[in-house]
């Protein structure tokens, strides 16, 4: 079974990590984000090791995003916002294909694992089932 994991973050956060803090959100050392960094290849190393690996990235800062409509004669129409009122935006990802819901739990878990400063936000690693069913059972 294929199974999205989903690392939230903010803009705050990816300023944090550039080392400009913000309340509650402290400044990332040079060390922190190398214990990140040290962290998540280990993990996905073992992912690909294991054969569970399909796909992964971390995301550019959320300033970077942009909305795309599209016009009555189909032509995209972009914009830098407005965003509609968020806290957190998806900052990475995995799609992981394991046995079942138990062992992607087990790996959002050591995700969400990943050392950040003290003081810094950790956020949930959101777990999403990938094209099954609507209502299946998880």
């Amino acid at each position: 079974m294929k199974y999205m994991l989903m690392v939230l973050g903010s803009q705050a956060d990816y300023d944090a990590m550039a080392g400009k803090g913000s309340p509650g959100n402290p400044a990332w050392s040079e060390a922190d984000i190398k214990a990140m960094f040290d962290h998540m290849n280990a993990l996905n190393d073992d992912l690909a090791e294991s054969g569970e690996w399909v796909d992964g990235q971390g995301l550019a800062e959320p300033r970077g995003a942009r909305l795309v409509t599209a016009g009555a004669d189909g032509s995209p129409i972009v914009s830098d916002g407005p965003y509609g009122e968020t806290k957190e935006v998806l900052a990475g990802y995995w799609i992981v294909d394991v046995a079942d819901f138990a062992r992607a739990a087990e790996i959002a878990a050591r995700a969400y694992a990943c050392p950040v400063p003290e003081g810094a936000p950790n956020y949930p690693v959101v777990v999403h089932p990938v094209g099954q069913d609507v209502g299946t059972e998880m």
